[in-house]
């Protein structure tokens, strides 16, 4: 009994999961399609990003530095 209160108690005190911040993307990070706000989103390190499609999501989780700069920014997006 003890130990289910402890246990209870420390899942009470636990910190709660953040939430991702919102994807501003335009571009799916894989293939470069035009994204917008009614899109899939997948979230990356913390932060949510648009994509077209579950595959184009599962590549950028798989390997996120290839389509992703180190700020989070979308390489796509850049000029």
């Amino acid at each position: 009994m003890l130990n289910t209160a402890l246990l209870s108690l420390a899942v009470l005190a636990a910190p709660a999961a953040q939430k991702a911040k919102p994807a501003t993307n335009t571009k799916d990070p894989v293939c470069k399609m035009t994204v917008d706000a009614k899109s899939t989103t997948v979230a990356v390190r913390g932060r949510d990003y648009r994509v077209c499609s579950k595959h184009c999501g599962e590549a950028l989780q798989k390997d996120p530095d290839k389509y992703l700069d180190k700020d989070g920014s979308v390489k796509a997006e850049k000029k």
